[in-house]
């Protein structure tokens, strides 16, 4: 267990003004980039073709001039020199741990760490989850999947570290991680939030009330969740409990998780140099402003990362959090993918738009599915929607729960869409990341 900064703070970084995180970021880069172009060969050779030196860094303004890293380049550099690639920066022998991407939008790509990559990334989980309100004495339950997936051992390590007894439960057996979590006093969980709500659908049909066990905090990540209000609000009232949103890649551990305010991930300034960009023109774009979010490894030694491109929309506001951090937070998490963005006659809008609507509306279940289809038409009108919409009545719904959603997507989203109202349990449920987007 490691002793934290103070009653609220894990890590004195965590309150550094602006200016000095600004010069400590300054200093970090400069050496990491000097790491980088000396032990990786694939980075030396994109500095070099870019007219770049380490040597000539002098401010992060500076990084604009080196292109931005894919998932294709990645890619591409591991399959120069399988199986590490081109792009290793460590003696393979000092590897002390590989997880894989999801593969959702490729096939699965490793990430390593080395022992002080591992020590770094044990420490800035324990960090957003004490700033969450986890102590020593909790009793923590994690839900992530720990096959192959990179959330799992993280938060586990994370919780260790503050002092809590860890269940390692994973994404299956959900009935049996229910009869778990009462009889052991669980107080804390992390799950995806569709296994989160999927949890809690089945304590419903076993009789069971979340709301009375001794969870109170819940940590949620893999898909957009916390940052969606009303899935927010809807997971609170199942549970009983506060959740918070927490956001990370495979390729960075963690990006930003939110703290007791609620106010929208703290970025890890001080792992992660973070751009936001226009993902069209490559061009910086003012806080407030959605941009896609661009990471720099300030001292990761494994696999570092120059402009990194998460694909990732999100909006930075740098001032002063009401928790007393001055990292920059990023409200409403991840607002979608750069390449879900959905283009319904003119109107632009991702799909965690629709979850908010859908997941405010009382009488419907948790699941739901958006196809997109060109030959969509409303039926009232015969134009095209291209959207048709897949949900679930539970309970007492109304018999015209389908005009309503109808009706309040056009009214919030400025889209038509064709509803579709299934009967309970029809659609698929999710014990790791949901697939609730079709394009067909």
């Amino acid at each position: 267990m490691t002793k934290a900064f103070s009653a609220n703070q894990w890590d004195e970084r965590e309150t550094w003004s602006r200016d000095r995180l600004a010069a400590f970021q300054a200093d970090a880069l400069a050496r990491q980039l000097a790491y980088v172009e000396a032990s990786s060969a694939w980075y030396r050779a994109r500095f070099a073709a870019a007219g770049f030196r380490a040597a000539d860094f002098r401010s992060p303004s500076d990084l604009a001039r080196l292109p931005l890293t894919t998932k294709q380049d990645y890619l591409a550099a591991l399959e120069a020199a399988p199986p590490w690639g081109t792009a290793l920066a460590c003696d393979p022998a000092s590897i002390r741990r590989v997880h894989f991407s999801s593969g959702t939008t490729s096939r699965p790509t490793p990430d390593a760490w080395t022992a002080d990559d591992l020590a770094r990334w044990a420490d800035l989980y324990a960090r957003a989850t004490y700033s969450q309100g986890a102590r020593e004495g909790d009793v923590f339950q994690c839900l992530f999947s720990y096959p192959w997936f990179v959330g799992g051992l993280g938060a586990t390590a994370a919780f260790e570290r503050i002092g809590c007894a860890v269940i390692p439960g994973g994404s299956g057996d959900t009935e049996r991680q229910i009869e778990t979590l009462f009889a052991y006093g669980t107080t804390a969980i992390m799950a995806t939030p569709s296994f989160a709500a999927h949890l809690a659908e089945v304590a419903q049909r076993m009789g069971r009330d979340l709301r009375a066990s001794k969870v109170r905090h819940i940590g949620v990540g893999g898909e957009p969740g916390a940052g969606v209000p009303a899935t927010r609000a809807r997971l609170e009232d199942l549970w009983g409990a506060r959740v918070y949103d927490c956001y990370g890649s495979l390729e960075f551990q963690p990006i930003a998780w939110d703290c007791a305010a609620q106010a929208g991930g703290h970025l890890m300034e001080d792992f992660a140099f973070a751009e936001v960009i226009d993902p069209d023109t490559g061009a910086a774009v003012p806080d407030g402003t959605p941009g896609m979010l661009v990471l720099t490894h300030l001292d990761k030694q494994a696999f570092p990362l120059v402009r990194w491109a998460t694909g990732d929309v999100v909006v930075r506001d740098s001032r002063p959090c009401a928790c007393g951090r001055t990292h920059a937070r990023l409200p409403g998490g991840v607002l979608g993918r750069a390449d879900d963005m959905i283009v319904v006659r003119g109107v632009n809008l991702f799909p965690t738009a629709v979850e908010d609507v859908v997941r405010a509306m009382p009488g419907l279940a948790d699941e739901y599915r958006i196809i997109l289809d060109d030959s969509v038409r409303d039926p009232a009108t015969g134009f095209p929607t291209g959207i048709r919409l897949q949900v679930e009545a539970v309970g007492e719904a109304p018999p015209d729960i389908g005009h309503r959603l109808a009706d309040a997507i056009r009214t919030k989203l400025l889209v038509r869409a064709v509803v579709e109202v299934l009967p309970p349990m029809t659609l698929d449920r999710f014990t790791h990341k949901a697939k609730r987007l079709v394009k067909r």
